[in-house]
Formats: C-alpha cells, structure tokens, sequence
C-alpha cells in the first residue's frame, strides 16, 4: 500500500497514564467518523489517525494536517470539518479555524 498524499491528526486528549484531561475527546463525538466518511466520499488520498494530546488545549478540538503542517483549532463541527477538508481539496487553507 502506498503511503497517502495528507496525514489528518485528530487530537483526542489522551495522556499517558490514559487520562481524557483536555477537551478535544469531549467536543468530537462522531466526527472522526465523519471526517473518514469524507474522505473516502471526497475521493481524498488521506489517512485519518487519532492522537493522544496535542499540548493545544486553549484551541481544542485540534486537527493536525501534514505534510503542509497545517494546524486547526476548533473544530467541532460537520461544518468546521467541511470547511478544513475544501479548503485541502482546493490547496488552501481554512483560515477561520487555523491556528498561528
């Protein structure tokens, strides 16, 4: 197999010792399997991966695209994923929920 053209991160809090502390996993319910519903539908080369914690918490949820090292907080919607993932699709970036 391949390796894919896009990495997709999703941050999902967990620690270490497997503690949920941020508010990524809180905030994300369904969406991971939303954001791989639109990649296959959108016919994306991506891999979608959840992480542990991201250290972004004051901008979580927190979705990581490499490798244009593309960093977006917020995300907590169909919406904010639709905007993300055209944003990709057309070589932008979704500057309303990216982060500096």
């Amino acid at each position: 197999m391949a390796k894919p053209t896009y990495h997709i991160l999703m941050c999902q809090s967990f620690r270490a010792k497997g503690e949920p502390k941020g508010v990524c996993h809180k905030k994300t319910d369904g969406l991971a399997q939303y954001i791989e519903e639109e990649v296959l539908d959108r016919g994306l080369d991506a891999l979608l991966t959840t992480t542990g914690c991201l250290k972004q918490c004051d901008d979580g949820p927190v979705i990581v695209i490499h490798p244009n090292n593309l960093w977006y907080g917020n995300v907590d919607s169909e919406e904010a994923v639709d905007a993300i993932l055209d944003a990709l699709e057309e070589g932008g970036v979704a500057e309303e929920y990216a982060l500096d």
